[in-house]
């Protein structure tokens, strides 16, 4: 008898079934996904790896990611890693500070509205502005490489730590070796000070500083203001023959505020009527031992610096070299 329709021959296959012959794949089917036509390129260990500046996930060699955490430092490198992050915090905050201080100062005496392609203001204030964006800059490195465990910015700031340690190195050594001619600037500074106090607000701030501070008026004697142009004893103005209130003895003339007026009018006298409106004595000289008294301060501040700028080194080295052997351990083969 025929078999039915609906029946197959033996060895027949449905059309509707995948063909698992030799030398034939089967078809893909609607939910699979489709297949990468191009697979993703391996990482190259010897770039990131090397450096430590990589900050994607662990991946194996085949690149597919792993999922495993870094593992972590040991006690003694977590607490040093720790503690370069909180230094450098505050450093950088200190740093900022400085930043905003400097800024502040130049925006008050209006350095900052000289415009672009001008040479930047001889101002001391500019001196506070780079320095405080170097203190922040280098902290901040320091900070954040630290807490990140990146090895790149650790070396930057080591590298920068370093740089600070040979211009300070310099900066004494030069010190050191220009002493006597640096006391000798002392009068021509003085001098520049006297002739510039009305056109310079900050030479006359710290003029008067000098001044009030070691009691005295000049740089030889009291006379030395007649090089001023506004002071000078022919002078038409209304402060001819007078003197600075920081040169008078009693400058606030017992009263809660500075009397500008003290000293007017006492370049035209004699030494003894002047003697009891002002200070006679010059300030070269008192000037020049108050900074010798101030160099074993100078000297024990310089190695504090230099001491922790040391360990801020040391430390940053360590936490480098225990991340290069939690990578090395990583690396190897298991």
């Amino acid at each position: 008898l025929p078999l039915p329709a609906s029946r197959m021959e033996e060895g027949e296959r449905s059309p509707l079934l995948p063909q698992d012959t030799t030398g034939q794949k089967p078809p893909l089917s609607v939910s699979s996904p489709p297949l990468p036509s191009h697979p993703d390129p391996a990482p190259r260990e010897g770039q990131a790896g090397a450096w430590g500046c990589s900050c994607y996930p662990p991946v194996t060699k085949d690149g597919a990611w792993t999922g495993d955490p870094a593992p972590p430092l040991p006690a003694g490198s977590s607490c040093i890693k720790y503690l370069i992050f909180l230094s450098n915090f505050l450093f950088s905050l200190l740093g900022l500070l400085a930043l905003a201080a400097g800024l502040w100062g130049l925006a008050v005496k209006g350095s900052l509205g000289s415009g672009w392609g001008r040479p930047l203001p001889a101002d001391p204030m500019l001196g506070l502005v780079l320095g405080g964006l170097a203190v922040s800059a280098v902290s901040l490195a320091g900070c954040v490489g630290a807490l990140c465990e990146n090895s790149c910015l650790l070396r930057c700031f080591c590298g920068s730590i370093l740089a600070f340690l040979v211009l300070q190195a310099m900066a004494a050594a030069l010190a050191a070796a220009l002493w006597g001619p640096l006391q000798d600037g002392l009068e021509h500074a003085l001098r520049v000070a006297i002739t510039h106090y009305q056109d310079d607000l900050d030479l006359g701030f710290l003029l008067d500083q000098v001044q009030l501070g070691l009691q005295c008026c000049g740089v030889v004697s009291y006379q030395d203001w007649q090089q001023n142009l506004y002071f000078n004893c022919s002078s038409p103005g209304v402060q001819a023959c007078s003197l600075p209130a920081s040169c008078c003895i009693d400058p606030r003339e017992d009263g809660a505020s500075i009397n500008d007026q003290c000293g007017f009018g006492a370049l035209g006298l004699d030494a003894a009527a002047a003697g009891r409106l002002v200070y006679l004595e010059g300030c070269g000289a008192p000037l020049r031992q108050w900074l010798r008294g101030q160099i074993p301060a100078v000297g024990t501040s310089v190695i504090v610096a230099t001491g922790v700028q040391g360990a801020e080194l040391l430390l940053a080295t360590w936490l480098i070299r225990a991340l290069a052997v939690r990578r090395w351990a990583a690396s190897r083969p298991t």
